[in-house]
């Protein structure tokens, strides 16, 4: 799966965060470590979503955009 995310430089490295996924963000000295950061994340966050989803029924939909 593919994910936008948005990426912002400060003094400290950059915050990231994926804006089709609320609450999910990461941060690291480089814009590659916060790459890396995030794309765990985002394993993270799916597999804690597939539990707390898990005995409920689930369906795929297609949004065109």
């Amino acid at each position: 799966m593919k994910y936008q995310v948005a990426l912002q430089e400060s003094e400290e490295g950059f915050s990231v965060w994926v804006p089709g996924l609320p609450g999910c963000v990461s941060q690291g000295k480089t814009e590659e470590e916060a790459l890396a950061n995030i794309t765990e994340a985002v394993r993270e966050y799916l597999e804690v979503a597939a539990e707390n989803a898990a005995g409920m029924k689930i369906r795929e939909i297609e949004v065109a955009v």
